[in-house]
């Protein structure tokens, strides 16, 4: 899935988190079995710490040594990083208009995760940015989840403005997440942030292994 919007080009939504780690470093080691260049593909963040680029704790650190040095050597997609640097209100600013300067692309796929407080993005339990409906991204600074550092997130519009959005969720900490969110008797609920996606997205495919579906 992840591999075949990669590889057809257009933009791409790509998360931080230890789950989406491991796709995306299956995903470099595909790319150099296919030898497909990636030219034709534009990565977006869906949010970021404020913090240096090459901090440990930086999203866009992560995607860049899982997925992006690896393809060192292939033509690499075009990467958009959020520059949390910045900090939360310049840097949300600031990929709002890189994102009007794309024409607020529409993304072929946003790929996230999911916390234990059903969070998704930095858009964390209720939250005023979970009823942001203007704007594209958000800075938020007080982060409601370790580590507690601000943070900048694309909204739930923005992230609902896709072909395709697909969480890769696991691990057992995350069931009672995953059924609240997810569950036949889930509801939008502000104290449960991914449950409000699910209305918004045009299609939502939810990847998970048994311990995250085991209270489904």
């Amino acid at each position: 899935m992840l591999l075949s919007a990669m590889l057809g080009g257009g933009d791409v939504v790509v998360t931080g988190g230890n789950t989406p780690r491991s796709a995306y470093e299956e995903l470099a080691q595909a790319v150099r079995a296919v030898g497909h260049d990636l030219r034709d593909t534009t990565v977006w963040f869906s949010d970021e710490r404020c913090v240096a680029p090459d901090d440990e704790l930086s999203n866009y650190r992560l995607v860049k040594q899982s997925l992006l040095d690896p393809l060192a050597d292939f033509p690499r997609p075009a990467v958009r990083r959020m520059r949390g640097e910045l900090g939360p209100s310049e840097a949300a600013e600031a990929y709002a208009r890189e994102l009007d300067e794309a024409g607020e692309p529409e993304f072929s796929l946003v790929l996230l995760g999911l916390g234990p407080d059903a969070h998704l993005a930095s858009l964390c339990p209720d939250q005023a940015s979970l009823s942001e409906r203007s704007r594209l991204v958000v800075g938020v600074e007080e982060s409601g989840l370790e580590p507690f550092v601000p943070r900048v997130s694309l909204t739930l519009p923005a992230l609902a403005n896709a072909e395709q959005v697909v969480f890769l969720v696991t691990g057992e900490d995350k069931a009672g997440a995953v059924a609240a969110a997810f569950g036949a008797d889930a509801q939008p609920d502000p104290h449960i942030p991914a449950s409000m996606l699910v209305p918004l997205a045009r299609e939502l495919t939810v990847l998970l292994d048994p311990a995250a579906a085991g209270r489904l």
